[in-house]
């Protein structure tokens, strides 16, 4: 936890959110507020009646306190010597089923009607038409329970707007799209599941868009309320969530203008399943407990849905209980349990040629629209520890045929794990790159030193052999069920930590996606069960300890032998 000079922890650091949590209150730093705005925010907001619950009842008593005050601060927060607000965004992250939606209605007719300043402009932001129209629905039927709050709003329901009659400040309710900005800066935008976002490859420039008017006098407030996404966050949804964890660990500098309000457990216990399968701790991350969520029937959907299967848990848990999806909770490959704690962050491809006495290659990767990964797998000097570091390559096409990895892709790209080509061969170029380097370390075994899926056998096997890489060096993998003893032996070398790996992100993502089948007696992880998620990266280490797992032994480079493709030994 960093403090400044004067011992005083970062602006909106909260270190004991845990503690806060577990005591029913928000966690979230205390925010000094403007005491008059603040209670004539509660006045109108508190006023607001639920449209879609018998009898309508007011917020003043059907909204949960943990949202009334994330509300004021956004809206009211006040630095007692400058009176100068010190909230500007909040990234609200709470689990489904705590009336996210009504809340965030009734914060933007609330705040509409705080507004004093004439002909401005607020945003109400979905990701997708459904979701925005529901926000607007909310809204509107709030509006219409209420002649008074008729005679200050107008509403034009075939454009999806509300005005405020007094100022002719507008809220509108919006998709959420490159076009949703255009001349003004909102004084307010309001986002709705923002980790829908993460698979938006334009999120982070509309984003930049919306934040534009930070820098103006008038500034502009953002709210983002989100639950966690069903898979691991990716695209500008990891972006804000990383940030926000940052601020409230006090690890982002002095000053930052995001309130973070994260209703989550922290790493140790998400990775936990015993602790959060229990429902004696599902109250602390649902601050709506006995409001909007009955517990009972959250019991019974978690029996009779959610942990049905590991897939089922996996998106029950990230929805109800905001777990993190990842090699912590994984769709079902058991090496991936146990993949986190494996991780050294300080192997890189030059750390494993100087830690290993030998060393092999895999390769991985379909057509032109795929992944073309590698992973190298050596052994320690003097452990035995199998290490592994890995690389992919990506058709810039991709980038645009496949929009909904497009953002997690380019995560990837900017960390130096995946990189981005435009011509036939790069790819190919790039794993002789590294053998060649490998090569010159004489770490790669003088037979079956490089493994491939048949379909990579033409692309790659000009490109090793202008490196020296020789016939009995390069040997063909067959995929399916006979990996088998690959994916087991994998499973047991990283339960008992005899593989380490370079912490990557690519990998760790692919590792996520893998999903087995059983096959008779045999196990498979295809490209067709996990469909559009990519797992060319845990293929290619397969392929690798495949090799790794026959004990070769290093020799040093040799000539390579014209051989026809189907001479060449499978294994």
């Amino acid at each position: 936890m960093a403090a400044g000079t004067d011992g005083a922890l970062p602006r909106f650091a909260c270190p004991d959110w845990w503690d806060r949590m577990k005591r029913g209150d928000v966690p979230m730093v205390d925010v000094a507020l403007n005491p008059a705005k603040a209670a004539k925010a509660l006045a109108l907001f508190n006023r607001l009646r639920l449209p879609d619950v018998p009898g309508n009842p007011a917020l003043a008593t059907a909204c949960g306190g943990w949202f009334k005050e994330v509300m004021l601060a956004l809206l009211c927060s006040e630095d007692p010597e400058t009176q100068l607000p010190t909230v500007w965004e909040v990234l609200c992250m709470v689990p489904k089923k705590n009336s996210k939606t009504t809340y965030t209605a009734a914060l933007a007719l609330t705040a509409l009607y705080l507004e004093e300043a004439p002909n401005r402009q607020m945003l109400l932001v979905g990701p997708t038409k459904n979701i925005s129209e529901r926000s607007f629905d909310q809204a509107q039927a709030m509006i219409r329970l209420d002649p008074m709050l008729l005679a200050t709003f107008h509403i034009q329901d075939h454009i999806k707007r509300i005005t405020r009659r007094k100022t002719e400040t507008s809220l509108d309710v919006k998709t959420f799209d490159t076009s949703i900005v255009t001349g003004e800066i909102p004084v307010l935008t309001i986002i709705e599941e923002v980790h829908e976002l993460g698979r938006q490859a334009s999120a982070a420039k509309v984003m930049q868009q919306i934040r534009g008017g930070g820098i103006t006098k008038t500034r502009g407030r953002l709210m983002m309320i989100t639950t966690q996404s069903d898979d691991a966050p990716a695209g500008i949804w990891r972006t804000e969530l990383d940030k926000a964890r940052a601020i409230r660990d006090g690890k982002a500098g002095p000053s930052p203008i995001m309130l973070p309000v994260l209703y989550e457990y922290p790493p140790e216990l998400q990775k936990a399943e015993d602790y959060w399968e229990d429902q004696r701790h599902w109250r602390v991350v649902l601050p709506n407990w006995g409001l909007s969520i009955d517990p009972t029937a959250l019991a019974d959907d978690w029996v009779n849905n959610g942990k049905i299967t590991r897939s089922a848990k996996q998106i029950w848990a990230s929805q109800h209980l905001n777990i993190e999806i990842g090699v912590g909770l994984a769709a079902g490959w058991l090496g991936a349990r146990y993949w986190d704690a494996a991780s050294d962050p300080s192997l890189t491809l030059e750390t494993l040629i100087a830690r290993c006495d030998v060393a092999c290659i895999g390769v991985d990767g379909g057509g032109l629209d795929d992944l073309f990964a590698l992973a190298v797998v050596g052994v320690e000097r003097g452990t035995g520890t199998w290490l592994t570091w890995g690389k992919a390559w990506v058709h810039r096409d991709v980038l645009e045929d496949r929009k909904e990895i497009a953002p997690r892709l380019l995560q990837f790209a900017e960390a130096g794990e995946l990189e981005i080509i435009d011509e036939v061969g790069q790819d190919s170029d790039g794993v002789a790159e590294i053998a060649a380097r490998l090569i010159a370390a004489n770490l790669l075994p003088e037979e079956d030193a490089i493994g491939t899926d048949v379909t990579n056998l033409a692309a790659i096997r000009a490109a090793l052999k202008a490196v020296g890489v020789t016939f009995e060096q390069l040997v063909v993998i067959p995929q399916d069920y006979r990996l088998a003893d690959a994916i087991w032996g994998t499973e047991r070398a990283l339960k008992e930590k005899r593989l380490r790996h370079a912490g990557q992100g690519l990998t760790a993502w692919a590792v996520g996606n893998a999903k087995p089948e059983t096959r008779g007696s045999a196990i498979r992880i295809t490209k067709e069960v996990a469909g559009k998620a990519k797992i060319d990266p845990v293929m290619a280490l397969m392929d690798a300890v495949k090799l790794i797992m026959r004990e070769p032994v290093a020799a040093g480079s040799g000539s390579y032998l014209e051989a026809d493709d189907e001479e060449l030994l499978v294994l």
